[in-house]
């Protein structure tokens, strides 16, 4: 099991785009993901479910990957947050 911790620095939080953008990564892995903001989960591979969390500028996020590729799924995303949120 991999977690990792970022804030979100990106002034409009994540909102549709980067949260599609962030789904679309996560479904190239075959590892259960997770998100955890506000006190909530919501599997990464689900916009829907992103959007619910309400997540803006300052808060802190909490991803959780478990599975066979975790170790690239958690060096991707950890990527792709920090260099797009």
């Amino acid at each position: 099991m991999k977690i990792f911790t970022y804030t979100i620095k990106d002034d409009k939080g994540l909102h549709a785009r980067p949260a599609g953008l962030l789904v679309k990564e996560a479904k190239m892995f075959n590892s259960k993901i997770t998100i955890e903001a506000n006190d909530k989960i919501a599997d990464l591979k689900r916009i829907f479910a992103i959007m619910s969390l309400g997540v803006k500028f300052g808060t802190p996020i909490t991803i959780t990957i478990d599975g066979e590729d975790e170790e690239a799924a958690a060096i991707a995303l950890e990527y792709h947050i920090r260099t797009n949120l």
